[in-house]
């Protein structure tokens, strides 16, 4: 097309003839003033472009509704930015409020509790639950996803914000202080450590 110097009147006229060029010009042509008016009301600013291309997709999406003043459909624009802003800022609100509903992470109850105290027989036997139970939370989650979900222990230790060092070291002093709370070796840790290369 080449020729930016036709008016939007023009444009939309071909665009709506299914000229992807003309559509084009026009975004092009619009594009900044929507921005700016967008970065104005949103205040995340990484949604603008989102909130900028919601405002073109609209435009075409009700193309029968378009009105055009003074030969611009720059008003049109601006109002469709306006009211798609408005949507953003209200799903903003909706997510962050849900956010906000969820239980923080110090707050969440530990999976490893929750099995034990629904089933602890059908988890483990009763002076391994207990003795889980006497175990810090880091070595809980740890033997929780190391023997009762069988991650790797480097996984674990990823997870848990540990070197596979530290990770290795904890499991170790874990299966020692089970033995002797349980009195006897712990077949289901020590049979998963050999599984997950932790040497004692």
């Amino acid at each position: 097309m080449g020729n930016i110097q036709l008016d939007d009147t023009e444009l939309w006229s071909r665009s709506l003839k299914g000229d992807g060029d003309a559509f084009g010009l026009l975004f092009d042509r619009h594009h900044g003033r929507i921005f700016r008016h967008a970065y104005r009301l949103i205040p995340i600013s990484h949604d603008v472009e989102d909130v900028v291309a919601l405002a073109f997709l609209e435009l075409w999406r009700r193309k029968e509704k378009v009105r055009l003043v003074d030969s611009s459909i720059l008003p049109w624009l601006l109002v469709t930015t306006t009211n798609v802003s408005r949507n953003a800022r209200r799903a903003a609100f909706r997510y962050r409020k849900l956010l906000n509903s969820l239980p923080r992470a110090d707050d969440a109850p530990d999976p490893l509790d929750e099995v034990l105290s629904r089933h602890p027989l059908d988890a483990v036997d009763h002076e391994l639950a207990a003795a889980l139970r006497g175990l810090g939370a880091i070595d809980r989650q740890l033997v929780s996803l190391v023997v009762l979900e069988g991650y790797p222990i480097s996984a674990a230790a990823t997870v848990l914000g540990l070197t596979p060092s530290a990770a290795k070291t904890r499991m170790f002093r874990v299966r020692e202080r089970l033995k002797a709370v349980m009195g006897r070796p712990n077949k289901i840790i020590a049979a998963n450590e050999m599984t997950n290369g932790v040497q004692p």
